[in-house]
């Protein structure tokens, strides 16, 4: 299964963490994961490459993690709100795969 964690604080979120693997098909085929995987790392790309912000990152298999400060997560709100909303969409339609969860984690 794969577990979506967002971080909020102040009402904007600050971070995200994506781990697992969602089981649905082989790796390579597996559409769930490229549906999750995908936009995760057009989201970072975005931030780092197109916005120049500077988030804290870490990768491994299975595993990304974002995480903002503050000024940076007001300026990536809108971005961050999307990827949210299509991750939440997805857990509602996959939700065997899918786990979502939201919190004021200390990101």
């Amino acid at each position: 299964m794969i577990t979506a964690k967002f971080s909020f604080g102040n009402d904007l979120i600050n971070g995200f963490e994506i781990s697992g693997h969602s089981g649905y098909a082989d790796e390579g085929s597996d559409i769930i994961c490229s549906a999750v995987s995908s936009p995760a790392y057009m989201v970072v790309n975005t931030l780092i490459e197109i916005m120049k912000l500077t988030p804290e990152i870490e990768t491994d298999d299975g595993y990304l993690s974002l995480k903002l400060n503050q000024n940076d997560a007001e300026r990536s709100e809108d971005i961050l709100k999307g990827f949210f909303l299509h991750i939440e969409e997805l857990s509602k339609e996959y939700p065997q795969f899918i786990k979502l969860e939201r919190g004021a984690y200390n990101a």
